[in-house]
């Protein structure tokens, strides 16, 4: 059997494995499916069994699974929540951790290893926690806005830091190029937020259960667009991405109930039933075991990296939460803002290529995104279930509380 027919028929194996393996270990532990997905791709790459190989068809993938995870990522911004005191609190959280993260990265590595360092540090994996919060009926809380809007600032803002920071061009000239690329973005949500999309959504009825498909066409698109304009302006296409997903947002956002769920229903199953985990699981072949544990010491600074997350990027993250919420919910959301992963791979992965940072960094952080994903969204949902209010419905309920009634009966999705 040749390696391409092997990668061929190991990778879709894999990414069928992650859900069964993953429902198998909730019965005592919550544990996102992107950690078995990253475990499962390390385990039949190089650095274990040796079985599938780095190669560009599984990059091409992977870059655009990536692409998907922050298109859905833009999707789920709450426009309202980032305007209040959540949105700002989170921005100002953020720099912080953008601050001290950097301060910290320096003492490892110079120059734009110690930038790059800290905006690991300071990234959020919204695109892994927004299934949890959906799963959990957290989605429309108050603690799943806030959520929300820590995690759209701790994926946003690092995307912006590595158009600027890993930059071919100036300082000054990535910011002016960034800065047109947000007037042509700023442009394009106002445009989908203010038009009437009345025959828009009776074309993508008609077209529903047809071989037409013209919303997920649509949204192709949508984000084929504006990673294009990313491209040729030079700035990260997850930006394009993340601008895409908010775009589309807009557009479906009025449409009837039904026809939006089954919409989402579509446009999640192409992202996290196929794209996303294709990006994972290579990001675990890709993943330079070999690095962690060339030295006993590589290995032991994982946790603490995990630590750091939670010091740098989650405490800070806790200022968002309302004036009044208990201790225990600052925590859960200060464990929530502490969960990173794909900023710190696409960050680290750059890093590497720019020679900015060595494998072995790389490797130590990227661990310590991985076990904060493990971690702390279900020490965050532990405490949430402790101190829960019992004559609050859960989302089995007829009338749940809390919830958008227009959100009610969307599938939930494992990234």
């Amino acid at each position: 059997m040749t390696a391409q027919t092997t990668t061929l028929l190991l990778v879709p194996l894999l990414a069928v494995l992650a859900p069964i393996i993953t429902r198998v270990f909730s019965r005592w532990v919550a544990v996102p499916g992107i950690v078995f997905e990253l475990l499962l791709g390390i385990a039949v790459g190089p650095a274990v069994l040796n079985l599938v190989h780095p190669s560009d068809f599984l990059e091409t993938l992977s870059k655009f699974g990536v692409v998907m995870l922050f298109f859905m990522a833009g999707t789920e911004l709450d426009a309202a929540a980032m305007r209040d005191r959540t949105g700002r609190m989170a921005w100002a959280g953020w720099l912080l951790s953008f601050a001290v993260g950097t301060a910290l990265g320096a003492i490892i590595a110079p120059g734009m290893g110690a930038v790059i360092i800290g905006i690991a540090l300071s990234s959020t994996a919204l695109g892994t926690l927004i299934p949890v919060l959906r799963d959990s009926g957290e989605l429309q809380t108050p603690f799943g806005r806030t959520v929300g809007a820590v995690g759209a600032v701790g994926e946003f803002g690092p995307i912006i830091a590595v158009s600027v920071v890993l930059s071919e061009r100036s300082t000054l000239a990535a910011v002016l190029v960034l800065a047109a690329f947000a007037v042509i973005a700023v442009l394009a949500i106002r445009q989908a937020g203010r038009a009437s999309h009345g025959r828009l959504h009776r074309f993508v009825e008609n077209t529903m259960h047809t071989s037409g498909q013209f919303a997920v066409r649509l949204v192709i698109l949508i984000v084929a667009a504006l990673v294009a304009l990313s491209l040729a302006l030079k700035v990260d296409i997850l930006l394009g991405a993340f601008t895409a997903g908010i775009v589309w947002k807009l557009l479906i956002s009025d449409a009837a109930p039904e026809t939006r769920d089954q919409v989402e229903s579509k446009i999640e199953g192409l992202a996290f039933g196929f794209l996303i985990p294709v990006f994972f699981i290579t990001t675990g072949i890709d993943f330079d075991l070999k690095a962690l544990l060339a030295q006993p010491w590589t290995f032991a600074v994982v946790p603490a990296v995990t630590l750091l997350l939670l010091l740098v990027r989650g405490l800070p993250s806790s200022t968002a939460v309302l004036p009044g919420t208990g201790r225990a919910e600052r925590m859960s959301v200060a464990l929530m803002g502490a969960t990173g992963l794909p900023m710190i791979i696409v960050a680290t992965s750059a890093g590497v290529s720019a020679g900015h940072l060595s494998s072995t960094a790389a490797a130590v952080l990227v661990g310590g995104g991985m076990l904060s994903v493990l971690l702390y969204p279900a020490l965050a949902a532990t405490l949430r279930s402790r101190t829960a209010d019992p004559n609050v419905p859960t989302p089995d309920d007829d009338d749940p509380a809390g919830t958008d009634p227009d959100d009610t009966g969307r599938s939930a999705s494992v990234a």
